[in-house]
């Protein structure tokens, strides 16, 4: 007899016998070795044969019955029932193939206490002490939807405009989203993309219309539901895109000025019947005070008033002429006015500045000669002073 198993199993019905509780075992606690099999049986055949009802055994235990859905509020108590077993039956329960401690059960039924998103889960029940499996249920913790935030916008008039939604705050479990829009009692259709993107198409059918369109979304989720409501003008939500491909550039020979350039966005169908005017701000950064220009057309602009020498930031926003919302900012771009290259002295310059020194006279700075010349003139005065002086002295003594 083989050294692994224990003193005592005498005949191969033991040895068998020993085999299924201990493969049962391993398998039960995640280990699904076969190792046994490799070892020396007279019949290895019927090793075989004995895993195999084993494992059939550990399948019928871990089958993939269909599991039912059960959503629980967060911070909520949850009873989880064992299907049709009676309540006083003696059970196990499992979270995610983990036994749970009996202190959760009340007869056979599992509670919960309080439950966060670790409760989530796939839980199973298991009767008697043969842990035949009797139910399956997923757990799915999360809350009620709060009131939607709904957001429509048109940014390619006069085709259409689309409406936007999302959640104030994540519900952690499916949420589905119903969209309405009617036009003077109309219902319109909304074309949704596809997922993830929560949105949807309208084309205007009637343009210039005064009457207002109403547009109502609703969640809903196995938890609750909600719902929001906005009603506005054709013109009301006429908001273009930013404009593109903004560029900045210094303007040579010229240390104050920036010429600034852009594009219509791309989004913008019809710039000859609908045009746009732009606004343009920019700033040093050293500086937070924003200077601005409103244009009434064209695509280009000059800034005169920079400080030279210093980096500008320059961002441009568009709105319809006459209808509608300024855009987003464009993204920033940042440019330098010209400023004049540095002259650097050759060495050949340099010995010719050398040598004219040494025999050029020395040139007294105008502010030198200033100084130079009052020195002289108040030397000039004490001399005069050290002349009269005596002499008045000798006038007074004759007098006397």
């Amino acid at each position: 007899m083989d050294s692994h198993f224990p003193f005592g199993l005498s005949d191969s019905g033991d040895v068998y016998s020993y085999l299924a509780i201990k493969l049962y075992g391993q398998l039960r606690d995640g280990d699904v070795s076969l190792n046994y099999c490799n070892m020396a049986f007279p019949v290895p055949s019927t090793c075989y044969v004995v895993l195999t009802a084993v494992v059939v055994v550990y399948a019928q235990r871990h089958s993939q019955q269909d599991s039912h859905t059960q959503y629980a509020q967060l911070g909520k108590d949850v009873t989880l029932q064992c299907g049709s077993v009676d309540r006083d039956a003696v059970v196990t329960w499992t979270a995610n193939n983990t036994d749970l401690d009996a202190s959760h059960l009340n007869g056979s039924w599992l509670v919960l206490r309080h439950v966060d998103l670790s409760h989530s889960g796939l839980y199973s029940c298991y009767e008697g002490s043969s842990w035949h499996l009797k139910y399956r249920v997923n757990l799915k913790v999360g809350t009620p939807p709060k009131e939607p935030v709904l957001m429509c916008r048109s940014n390619n008039y006069p085709n259409g405009f689309y409406c936007s939604w999302h959640l104030p705050s994540p519900t952690y479990i499916p949420d589905m989203f119903n969209i309405t829009v009617k036009h003077d009692s109309k219902e319109i259709v909304c074309e949704k993309d596809a997922p993830p993107k929560n949105r949807c198409y309208i084309r205007y059918l009637h343009l210039f219309s005064t009457k207002k369109y109403k547009v109502t979304l609703t969640v809903t989720n196995a938890l609750g539901r909600n719902s929001t409501t906005i009603s506005f003008d054709e013109f009301a939500i006429v908001k273009p895109d930013p404009p593109e491909n903004v560029v900045a550039k210094p303007i040579p020979n010229n240390p104050r000025r920036l010429l600034v350039t852009w594009q219509y966005p791309s989004t913008w169908p019809d710039p000859e019947s609908f045009p746009l005017k732009f606004f343009l701000r920019y700033r040093p950064l050293i500086i937070d005070y924003w200077q601005h220009v409103e244009l009434s057309d064209g695509t280009s602009h000059i800034i005169t008033d920079a400080y030279a020498g210093k980096e500008y930031i320059i961002q441009v926003a568009a709105k319809d002429n006459e209808i509608g919302t300024w855009s987003d900012w464009s993204v920033a771009v940042h440019a330098t006015p010209w400023t004049e290259e540095p002259k650097h002295l050759t060495t050949e310059a340099q010995g010719t500045e050398t040598t004219t020194g040494s025999t050029s006279a020395f040139v007294v700075p105008a502010t030198t000669q200033a100084y130079e010349s009052d020195r002289q003139a108040n030397c000039g005065a004490v001399a005069i002073s050290w002349v009269v002086g005596p002499a008045l002295v000798a006038v007074s003594i004759h007098f006397i």
